[in-house]
């Protein structure tokens, strides 16, 4: 197919775009002597987590256990669950283990710890289990230097377990907007975890893995001395978050909302498209940030995007394109009615979710359909 036959919205992915995305990515952390363990939360997608592998990634990183299963069923056997795991989940672990799926799980919480020691003692399984740690106050983990850091570690010491490492995410970064700052936070997130390895250690606790990673971290990282693997995904495709925080440019992002317009109230200086939140997500990440892209910045059919044009407000199925800082009197036969946009989002995962497949473009104009994962 060709995009002039796509039925709007429709996710597109700019397969160019993509693999720069990843080529850039990989040869950041060869440069910095890590393995990278990619995050497939961002696109749940086949085809691009292998475009992300045939570049030189070693193992995935998966959000949800359904990930971990079609991602075990497309030949992925080396898998991180990087959410702390809920006991009640465990007969779906021990399913993909036996199987044959190296899946590791994570905890920050010593009677989880107990609890999956005793599971597998009563199924005859050793289950591998990594110690999330805090290195910035953004979520969940364990600060390096606490005393239940041990109490953790001693507790994935009994039989039924293996400790497997530690990890941790810099969620912070997406604070900021400052080459400087991200580095230092860079430089946080790595002493951080390095320190609760070293500690687990001293305990004569078994810590071989030492994960870390968000993109804006991976990316102004300078040095990465005790780490053995980065983790990442949002990369790929990137969104206007990122390049708000500066770690990409607009003209990087790989994903887009491909929409028609349908209507306009000139009088407000309005275009409508048939993209509202149920097509962009109502993530609103931008709107902290030092630049407000409202819903999504506009983009003309080839995905050069119109300054000063952004999906200024969504409803369900509608979407309102306008002119920042003043209307557009002209705005009718700027963007005529069957007229086709794309629109860049704020945050690829949220976007990504509203859709059940992408459409791969490729440089000869050539559309692929790519399924994704949905679920969990």
């Amino acid at each position: 197919m060709n995009l002039d036959e796509l039925a709007t919205p429709a996710a597109l992915v700019d397969v160019p775009r993509m693999q720069h995305n990843i080529a850039r990515m990989q040869a950041q952390l060869d440069a910095l002597g890590v393995r990278f363990r990619p995050h497939v939360k961002t696109t749940k997608c086949v085809e691009v987590v292998a475009a992300q592998r045939a570049a030189g990634a070693q193992g995935i990183t998966v959000s949800t256990l359904l990930e971990a299963e079609q991602f075990f069923k497309a030949g992925y056997t080396d898998i991180l669950y990087a959410v702390g795991i809920a006991p009640a989940k465990l007969p779906q672990v021990l399913a993909l283990r036996r199987a044959g799926c190296a899946l590791k799980l994570i905890t920050d919480n010593a009677d989880v710890a107990r609890q999956v020691a005793g599971f597998g003692v009563a199924h005859g399984e050793t289950l591998e289990v990594w110690i999330e740690i805090d290195c910035d106050g953004h979520r969940s983990g364990i600060p390096p230097e606490a005393a239940v850091l041990l109490d953790v570690g001693r507790a994935l010491a009994a039989p039924g377990v293996k400790l497997g490492g530690v990890l941790t995410h810099a969620g912070s970064s997406y604070d900021l907007d400052d080459p400087q700052a991200l580095a230092a936070l860079a430089e946080r997130e790595r002493a951080a975890c390095v320190r609760a390895a070293e500690r687990l250690r001293a305990e004569g606790l078994p810590c071989a893995e030492v994960s870390i990673g968000s993109t804006p971290t991976a990316l102004s990282a300078r040095g990465l001395p005790g780490v053995t693997e980065v983790r990442a995904g949002v990369y790929v495709f990137f969104d206007l978050v990122m390049a708000n925080v500066g770690v990409c440019k607009a003209q990087d992002i790989a994903l887009s909302v491909l929409a028609t317009v349908i209507g306009h109230q000139a009088e407000k200086g309005w275009a409508i498209v048939d993209a509202g939140w149920m097509a962009m997500s109502r993530d609103r990440g931008t709107q902290k940030q030092g630049h407000d892209y409202g819903y999504g910045q506009l983009c003309t059919l080839a995905g050069e995007p119109l300054a000063g044009y952004v999906l200024s407000g969504a409803n369900q199925e509608h979407g309102i394109v306008s002119r920042e800082g003043r209307p557009d009197p002209d705005i009718a036969q700027r963007f005529p009615v069957g007229s086709r946009v794309r629109i860049l989002p704020n945050h690829a995962c949220a976007t990504g979710a509203q859709f059940p497949q992408y459409h791969a473009l490729f440089p000869d104009g050539n559309v692929a359909q790519w399924d994704r994962f949905h679920g969990w």
